[in-house]
């Protein structure tokens, strides 16, 4: 079993968060890795369901998105009914049509923000991608190219600001650190030394006592 399927397996033991679903939120600077995470770990958990924010944002809205996740997607899920949502197209600048986020044991919501004040009651577990913001803003300046550099301009100002007035790694209760193979799955700030954690860590993994 390698760390990925670890980590499934623990996130699956967690007690459900938002109705019937275990919310996990993926976040960390943009650049960092989130949405590559969330990939591997949803195809660990056997083809998780993932939002991604960047579908929720907009280029007016960068983080003012907590209204229609709340609307589109927690509130459904909370009754237990699949949600539906509109990607928003940033080459059209426009939202198009509804795609449906099923109410399944997880679901993953990953992007800058998943884990806001607004969004942490829903969450059964945060994951915050331990990496700088620095090297995850070249990260993605470099994925990108030179046609989005005044946009990654606007937004490296955006995320400083989101962050320093309503932070997430504090919250976290993993931090993911990547290497060459693999990841590192590390006690976050949020996590305590209770002898009935449900999570444990050991030698970089996470498990289930």
């Amino acid at each position: 079993m390698n760390d990925l399927d670890r980590a499934a397996h623990a996130l699956l033991r967690l007690p459900p968060s938002c109705g019937p679903v275990r919310l996990i939120a993926v976040d960390g600077h943009a650049g960092s890795g989130k949405s590559t995470l969330a990939a591997r770990l949803a195809a660990a958990l056997g083809g998780a369901p993932v939002l991604h924010l960047d579908d929720l944002a907009t280029h007016e809205e960068l983080f003012e998105w907590t209204g229609r996740l709340r609307e589109q997607v927690l509130d459904p899920l909370a009754r237990g009914e699949s949600a539906s949502y509109r990607p928003y197209d940033w080459n059209l600048r426009r939202f198009g049509e509804a795609r449906v986020l099923p109410a399944a044991p997880v679901v993953l919501v990953e992007g800058v923000g998943a884990g806001r004040r607004n969004v942490r009651p829903f969450l059964a577990w945060l994951l915050w991608m331990e990496r700088g913001p620095e090297e995850s803003w070249a990260r993605g300046r470099h994925r990108d190219g030179p046609d989005q550099a005044s946009f990654w301009d606007g937004w490296t100002v955006a995320e400083t600001r989101h962050f320093a007035g309503d932070p997430s790694r504090a919250f976290a209760d993993t931090l993911v650190r990547e290497r060459p193979e693999g990841y590192d799955w590390l006690p976050g700030p949020a996590v305590t030394a209770d002898s009935d954690q449900i999570i444990t860590y050991r030698d970089g993994f996470m498990s289930v006592n």
